[in-house]
Formats: structure tokens, sequence, C-alpha cells
């Protein structure tokens, strides 16, 4: 009658064992946890276009959001807020950013200098942190390709209404053939006709 007993006490101390290294594990975990998706890690746009660095951002507590831009001209702070609170945008990028409550930002009438690296960082009020990063490449608009195009569409237009043109005279001279060949042809009947007459 003991064995059983002896056996049913080593499970019981094995069970709860594992069950207090569980809990311990589980209390000294970080209570918070913070996760960031980049949809769209490349970004490719002409100047003085409007462009969204879109992400998405999860966790359990507040977080912090800050955007960073990085180029060959610097570093530079672009805004940093806190989920349900204040946003503080610099002042370089004041009438340029829109910031919206997933994290994402809206850079407005885009130029040369803003190509470059954008890092976002989510900051947790436990202390997690999550790190995405964005590339932004800005292109001039090549005004010699649109004079290369209107040239040649003046060129092509101008081709089509000389072509035009000669159709039209083409047009007019058989015209005028018809005519007298239709003149002629009446004029060598009616001779026929009087000469007829005449042996009559």
């Amino acid at each position: 009658l003991m064995r059983p007993l002896r056996g049913y006490r080593g499970r019981s101390v094995v069970v709860g064992t594992v069950t207090l290294c569980l809990a311990a594990g589980w209390a000294l975990q970080t209570p918070g946890g913070v996760s960031l998706v980049v949809p769209q890690p490349n970004i490719n746009a002409t100047v003085a276009q409007n462009i969204l660095l879109s992400v998405e951002y999860s966790c359990r507590g507040v977080a912090t959001i800050e955007w960073k831009h990085v180029s060959s001209w610097g570093t530079t702070s672009i805004a940093e807020w806190r989920s349900g609170n204040y946003v503080n945008i610099s002042t370089v990028y004041k009438d340029r950013v829109t910031t919206f409550e997933n994290g994402s930002i809206q850079l407005r009438n885009v130029g040369m200098r803003d190509a470059g690296y954008y890092f976002v960082t989510v900051m947790e009020e436990h202390g997690t942190n999550a790190y995405g990063t964005i590339i932004v490449n800005v292109y001039e608009i090549i005004y010699e390709d649109l004079h290369f195009v209107a040239v040649l569409f003046a060129f092509l237009a101008a081709v089509s209404a000389i072509l035009i043109c000669f159709m039209w005279l083409c047009n007019k001279s058989l015209h005028l053939f018809q005519k007298k060949t239709t003149h002629k042809l009446t004029a060598s009947t009616t001779e026929e006709i009087e000469l007829e007459t005449i042996e009559c």
C-alpha cells in the first residue's frame, strides 16, 4: 500500500517543480512586447510627389514612435509621438509631414534631399523596441525627354498636315481631270452627231 503513495508523491513533486519553473519564467519575462511590419521597404518617387512611409505596429502597452532620416547630408529627426498623446514634428518637416496612429507618416512635396534611409523605432513602455527601415529613391523629371516628345509630336503633326494637303490637291486635280475628259467626250459625241446629220 505504501508504494503507490510514494509514486504519487514523486509525480506531484515533478509536476509542482515544472509548474514553479514555468511560473518563475513567466514572472521574469518582460510584460510587454512590440512587433513592427514594414509592407513596402523600398519606395521610388519623383520630385514634388507625396509619399506614404507605411508601417504597422502592435504592442500591449503604450508605444512611442520615432522617425529619423539618414542621407549623405546627415541624420535628421522627423517626428516623435506617443500613441494617443503628443506629436512632436521637427521644424524642418513641420509643414510637410502627417503622422498616423498605426505609426506611418506621409511626406509631402519630396525633393532630391529627401532620398535616403528612413528609420522608424517603436518603443514600448516596458522597454521592448522594434525597428524598421524604408529606402526612398527620388528622381528628377528629365525635361529633355519631355522636350524630345514635344518636338516629335510637332513633327508628326506637321507631316500629317502636309499629307492631308497633298491628298486634297490630288483629289482636286483628279476631279478637274475627270471634268475635262467628260467635256472632251461630250464635244466629240456632238461632232459625230453633227457629221452624221450632214451626211444624211
